[in-house]
């Protein structure tokens, strides 16, 4: 979606009530200063609070260690640098593509022609992710399911071999 006051993307979208109107503003970064400025209360600091600028501050200083761009450089750009980048800015880029995607695991179609045991290393690596996870939240009988499942997997692979 593109900002209101110009061409650039849209990474605002603020919801202000007017006299019982809702009304929806779609605002890049630069557009949104102002009009933050402009309808903040006296009693709230313009736009953001002192915690959010130190975290904005933060974020800004991230830099890649594979291709060095800096997280500020990626919001102006909208494209990563290298595949270090995702683990780079992870904490940053999960809510972002929850945001845009409403998930942040591909879990669509696989190519029909990809190898079946492509599939099957995927599957497995998912099902231990799974198991650390019921491990980690203390659910072991989600746990012991995931483990049988991961040796079925793993007897199927090894008799395919």
């Amino acid at each position: 979606m593109k900002c209101r006051n110009c061409p650039k993307v849209a990474t605002l979208h603020i919801t202000e009530i007017v006299h019982g109107q809702v009304q929806e503003h779609h605002l890049c970064e630069d557009c949104a200063r102002p009009f933050l400025e402009k309808t903040a209360s006296p009693a709230a600091p313009p736009g953001v609070t002192v915690s959010d600028e130190s975290d904005a501050e933060e974020h800004e200083q991230l830099v890649c260690p594979g291709c060095e761009l800096t997280f500020k450089e990626f919001r102006a750009q909208g494209r990563l640098g290298c595949p270090h980048c995702y683990t780079a800015f992870e904490a940053e880029l999960l809510p972002l593509l929850e945001n845009i995607h409403g998930e942040t695991k591909h879990c669509g179609k696989v190519p029909r022609r990809a190898p079946q045991d492509h599939q099957s290393q995927y599957q497995l690596m998912k099902l231990r992710n799974d198991l650390r996870q019921a491990v980690v939240e203390e659910s072991y009988e989600r746990a012991a399911k995931l483990r049988d499942q991961i040796q079925e997997l793993e007897t199927q692979l090894s008799t395919e071999e």
